[in-house]
């Protein structure tokens, strides 16, 4: 379920990329996003492993389609930042939640963090949904900042924003 991105994933990014309902509420403009910006972010990420994990989110069966992207960022030496991101045909499907599972274990398990946390739009009421349903913890800026974590400043004085942990 869980692979290293490959350049044939990328026309399939750029479709999540270039999907409204998908990005509406990311902290991110990806509509400017281009097939070789896609390209050089796959190639970019299997060269740093080590500070940022990004891995393909695929289908089960045989044919390995690229459906999402689930990511630890600047990880150090006890704590990531998560990420995913998937395409709308593959939203309700469980894949979000099984993908998620798989990168947190890795985080934890594989890695050896002490936290996994992330953010999210208050606006972006389909991902607060999805985290509260299944049980992830909100956090407040002050205890991650209180584990050490160093926040950008652009995150950390927004108030539109609900940050949790794994």
């Amino acid at each position: 379920m869980l692979r290293k991105l490959e350049k044939k994933d990328a026309p399939l990014m750029l479709e999540w990329m270039h999907d409204p309902s998908v990005v509406e509420n990311l902290n991110r403009n990806f509509g400017d996003m281009t097939i070789e910006d896609c390209e050089r972010f796959i190639e970019s990420s299997a060269k740093d492993e080590v500070k940022n994990l990004h891995l393909a989110i695929t289908d089960d069966n045989d044919d390995d389609e690229y459906l999402g992207t689930v990511s630890l960022k600047n990880i150090d030496k006890n704590a990531a930042e998560f990420a995913i991101t998937i395409r709308t045909s593959a939203m309700g499907r469980g894949i979000s939640r099984d993908a998620m599972k798989e990168i947190i274990r890795i985080g934890y398990e594989v890695l050896g963090l002490d936290i996994i946390y992330w953010y999210v739009s208050e606006k972006n009421l389909r991902a607060v949904k999805f985290y509260d349903k299944n049980g992830y913890k909100r956090i407040s800026v002050s205890e991650l900042e209180a584990r050490g974590i160093k926040l950008e400043d652009s995150e950390r004085q927004r108030a539109d924003l609900i940050w949790y942990k794994a």
